[in-house]
């Protein structure tokens, strides 16, 4: 039987110090579809009701946290502008959005850009036409890395045991070196090692990757890898869609234009890319 999350003991607690606590409670707060309860926020990080709500009071204290309607928290006005600050001050992002705009313009889909923190991908930036259906990735959502376009794209760009270790894969000398734990979040995620693996080789030959369905249903994303001088992966830039809107077909003629749009930005921090040229209409390039 699982316990109340306000019934759990102190001793459980005590292997998260302080600081741990409160970046866990400041990472739930500023999850999408706040403001948060109390009540979301302790079963989120599997703190006691007592211990969140003293850390909220405290980040409401200096501005990190901001009392809303019905005992629940949003963030505060100080670190809403700590976060504005910080994007603002980006190098990629001041290059990227140019580049989104004239991507999301040129496809009439979503266009957005992603880092990586371990084994995640998360959104930064968005540029999304007007629609009446909204994509669930916003920015601030994460997402496993193997189960996303950006994710499968910058996946595709590291050395193949830095890629292992993102993914959480086992000791090379252990009984199964092979075994990853990937968990399903549609039919179509791609939780077999071997399917994973073709698939992020493919994205390295042609440039981009694509997921088809394995974050959400019925829906499709084209992603392609930035690089900086020295050629490393520091995020990437993609495209989404519904499934219907973003076909097969389509994915022919987005994926050439992503790449292109993901290496100019490379281009721009001094990353050695191929030729641009020019691509058409069929994605080929002139």
């Amino acid at each position: 039987m699982v316990k109340a999350v306000n019934t759990r003991s102190v001793d459980q607690e005590l292997v998260k110090g302080p600081v741990d606590k409160a970046l866990e409670v400041l990472d739930a707060l500023v999850r999408p579809g706040g403001p948060h309860r109390l009540g979301e926020i302790a079963r989120r990080t599997g703190l006691t009701k007592p211990t969140v709500h003293r850390h909220l009071r405290t980040m409401a204290e200096y501005g990190f946290a901001e009392p809303a309607e019905g005992g629940s928290y949003r963030p505060g006005p100080r670190l809403l502008g700590l976060a504005a600050a910080a994007l603002s001050d980006s190098r990629v992002l001041e290059l990227g959005r140019p580049v989104l705009a004239d991507l999301r313009r040129r496809t009439g889909h979503v266009a957005f850009y992603a880092v990586r923190h371990a084994s995640e991908a998360v959104y930064l930036e968005q540029s999304e036409p007007a629609r009446e259906y909204r994509m669930s990735t916003r920015p601030g959502h994460r997402s496993p890395l193997y189960a996303c376009g950006v994710g499968l794209a910058m996946l595709s760009a590291l050395p193949p045991e830095e890629a292992a270790a993102a993914l959480g894969a086992p000791d090379p000398a252990g009984p199964d070196p092979d075994a990853l734990d990937l968990e399903a979040r549609t039919p179509h995620t791609l939780t077999d090692p071997a399917a994973l693996r073709a698939v992020l080789a493919r994205a390295a030959l042609c440039g981009y990757a694509v997921d088809d369905e394995y974050d959400e249903p019925d829906v499709r994303s084209v992603a392609a890898p930035v690089l900086d001088a020295e050629g490393r992966a520091v995020g990437a830039l993609g495209i989404s869609g519904l499934t219907f809107t973003l076909d097969s077909e389509s994915v022919e003629v987005f994926g050439p234009m992503v790449r292109a749009a993901a290496r100019t930005v490379s281009a721009a921090l001094g990353a050695r890319t191929p030729a641009l040229g020019v691509v058409d209409a069929g994605g080929e390039r002139a």
